[in-house]
């Protein structure tokens, strides 16, 4: 950052051909990488099937995971389901599940 804070300087200053501020672009910052599981994401069959993330929704969604009704969602997200219970899936335990998916790395 000072070197680019000096260049434009320089060149303000006449010191520095306008080229030289070119040369001392700062590389972009690097993406954050996207949690290996989400509720937005992750379909509800790999989140059942995962024993990491069995485990989260167990916690915040205690009998969500065996519910007989599971085998029809299995291919969709928590979040495109939220509307059928709503009760259940509110934003506030999703986002709990959210924040506990996204401490578990997923397996190769």
């Amino acid at each position: 950052m000072k070197t680019a804070t000096i260049a434009a300087l320089a060149m303000i200053a006449g010191l520095a051909p306008a080229s030289a501020a070119l040369a001392v672009d700062a590389p972009a910052p690097a993406a954050a990488p996207a949690p290996a599981y989400s509720t937005e994401t992750t379909d509800i069959g790999t989140l059942v099937d995962t024993p990491a993330t069995k485990a989260v929704l167990d916690k915040y969604l205690p009998g969500f995971s065996t519910n007989p009704q599971i085998e029809m969602a299995r291919a969709m997200t928590l979040r495109q389901i939220q509307g059928f219970a709503a009760d259940i899936l509110t934003d506030d335990a999703l986002g709990k599940v959210d924040q506990d998916l996204a401490k578990i790395a997923k397996a190769n």
